[in-house]
């Protein structure tokens, strides 16, 4: 599979792509991200995406030295440069940059940026057909007053621990409890149930990631008439649950028809998450061609 990698305007190929081992994000962990995908090669959601990374470096005292215009420019050449036939993933990387072994951000005066672009692979038709199963781990998702769930930082060995357990568990995703005890999200996407036509998730203060996704499918289920609410989720609930499914940006929305031994309804896609669905890819079957861009 072809990657591209841009690492502060110098594009290269993976295996050029190269840091220094002083790079405080590859140290301490000490960066924030973004993934994005393309359709008909233009980044979807880009505006609320850079949103999200613009707070989550405020809240690690993160100077994001570009603005939105320069980096969509830098995507774009990106792309043009990897000459990806068809969509592509886009990883927007921004770490502290490098420095001495200090946690003093006064030690790294420039970050570094690092764009990783690949082409796009969707999950096997089957989820989207069939359904998958996730399994709710015993990993707990990050206290919000220790490492913020809604900070989208490169450290993501909570989330990579979660998901260890559903890969042995022979799940497509893994269902993660916050401190309280309540369901909050999975390791790479946010989660939803339907109850009585009405759509719910977790709320932000539960402690989770704001996921541009999930906003959109908010948007999308208001638009078709759908109840929602944001509310405490709980283990309990998926006994009573008629739907489920999962979005994330690389996903978009995905069914979930059982949680462990747990069947979710009648374990099978509902109307409501299809209905989602096909609205889903109604917008983004509207989305004009980007216009060709020259690899400079």
């Amino acid at each position: 599979m072809p990657v591209t990698v841009n690492i502060d305007g110098r594009i290269v190929s993976e295996q050029q792509a190269t840091i220094s081992v002083f790079d405080h994000g590859f140290l301490y962990g000490e960066g924030v991200y973004e993934v994005l995908r393309t359709y008909r090669k233009q980044p979807f959601l880009y505006e609320p995406h850079m949103a999200r990374l613009r707070q989550s470096a405020e809240q690690i005292a993160l100077t994001v030295p570009w603005s939105d215009a320069d980096m969509h420019a830098r995507i774009a050449e990106t792309i043009a440069a990897s000459d990806i036939p068809d969509e592509a993933y886009v990883r927007i990387l921004l770490t502290r940059g490098v420095g001495e072994l200090v946690y003093d951000p006064a030690a790294c005066p420039n970050p570094t940026t690092v764009i990783i672009v690949k082409p796009h692979v969707d999950s096997p038709a089957s989820a989207y057909d069939d359904g998958v199963t996730i399994s709710l781990v015993p990993v707990v998702r990050n206290h919000p007053a220790s490492l913020n769930p809604r900070i989208k930082s490169n450290n993501l060995l909570n989330n990579a621990l979660a998901m260890q357990q559903a890969v042995k568990r022979q799940a497509f995703e893994a269902l993660m409890r916050n401190h309280r005890g309540e369901l909050c999200e999975c390791a790479q996407s946010n989660f939803f149930l339907v109850t009585g036509g009405i759509v719910r998730t977790a709320p932000l203060d539960a402690g989770l990631l704001a996921g541009v996704t999930r906003a959109f499918v908010l948007e999308l289920a208001r638009a078709l008439g759908y109840r929602t609410r944001e509310e405490a989720l709980f283990e309990e609930d998926l006994a009573s649950a008629d739907e489920a499914f999962l979005t994330s940006t690389t996903r978009e929305i995905v069914p979930v028809v059982r949680v462990d031994t747990q069947t979710i309804g009648p374990g099978v896609p509902g109307p409501i998450t299809k209905g989602l669905m096909a609205e889903f890819h109604k917008r983004v079957a509207a989305i004009k061609p980007a216009a060709p861009v020259t690899a400079a």
